[in-house]
């Protein structure tokens, strides 16, 4: 599985955005559809709300990538 670290630089970031901002998606649009076909999941539990809030602290999976969302230091 390959692993993604993503350093949060704000409250949180809507989970169609950061498979965008880590390259999973090429637009927010295919993000949303992405989400929608029930592929990821946040926290071990699947995700079909394209705008979910996602913060510092949370595990995203998609396929073989693991998203893990950290606080900037």
């Amino acid at each position: 599985m390959r692993r993604i670290d993503f350093e949060l630089d704000r409250d949180h970031v809507e989970l169609n955005q950061l498979l965008k901002l880590v390259g999973i998606a090429d637009s927010g649009g295919q993000g949303k559809a992405i989400v929608a076909s029930g592929a990821v999941t946040v926290d071990g539990m699947v995700e079909l709300r394209k705008t979910a809030k996602i913060r510092a602290g949370h595990v995203v999976r998609i396929d073989d990538v693991e998203i893990r969302v950290a606080a900037a230091a």
